[in-house]
């Protein structure tokens, strides 16, 4: 059983493998070609037995890239940030090694950060996959950025837990925040491109300094303040 799980699950990611954007549903190379198609048990047997990490959409599996130093070093003081300033709190942070369960899409995600408050709920006794997030970060990279604006987006709003959606930039001091509205369908949009600013987290009761998240990192694009950017744009609503 175990080499059977094993071989279809790595037909089904190497018939993927050229989806770095993770366009789906769409193959358009493949689409002659039958696909084999794993079950979400199955997939969660398989990853966790794997070596890399994989996410998972209604049957296939899809194998995610390494990161640079950069994207890991803002990850890394981001998360040490929530960490400590949460301590105590009861909502807890969890790195990328925490898998999100979309219900609707059938997904299985790997956030950068995911934070969780009481009660935390996880698909099973494993507790390495969360039902609940309250906030999700992302650090942008060229070859998932317009997922993670996008289709990842629409995976991670259909939990009603989840309150706000951060995107922030590996290469520049500059962070986008999606904030839930209290009618559960509007997202308020926040550009933050400020050096001194701070990404606020309402829900949390806390707030990280866009210096610290980007404190020791080698950021290939000057702040906005050194370049001729444009003004900050203004706040703008987003619907499901």
């Amino acid at each position: 059983m175990a080499s059977s799980l094993t071989l279809r699950a790595s037909v089904s990611f190497n018939r993927v493998r050229y989806i770095a954007d993770f366009q789906l549903p769409r193959h358009p190379t493949m689409s002659a070609v039958p696909k084999t198609l794993l079950t979400e048990a199955e997939y969660r047997a398989f990853e966790r037995a794997a070596e890399f990490r994989h996410e998972f959409h209604r049957g296939e599996i899809f194998a995610m890239a390494g990161a640079s130093e950069s994207h890991n070093l803002v990850s890394g003081n981001l998360f040490t940030e929530l960490n400590v300033q949460l301590k105590g709190k009861g909502c807890r942070p969890y790195t990328h090694d925490m898998r999100v369960y979309s219900h609707e899409s059938k997904t299985y995600t790997y956030p950068d950060i995911v934070v969780a408050c009481p009660p935390i709920e996880f698909l099973d006794d494993k507790r390495d996959t969360l039902l609940n997030p309250q906030v999700v970060i992302e650090v942008l990279s060229p070859s998932t950025e317009a997922y993670d604006r996008g289709r990842k987006f629409d995976f991670y709003r259909e939990a009603p837990s989840l309150q706000q959606y951060v995107l922030v930039s590996q290469d520049s001091q500059r962070a986008v925040s999606y904030i839930r509205q209290s009618d559960g369908v509007a997202w308020l949009m926040l550009p933050l491109d400020d050096a001194s600013a701070s990404i606020e987290f309402p829900s949390l009761g806390v707030s990280v300094p866009l210096s610290e998240i980007y404190r020791d990192v080698e950021l290939s694009v000057p702040p906005p303040h050194e370049t001729n950017a444009a003004p900050n744009e203004r706040p703008a609503a987003v619907t499901s």
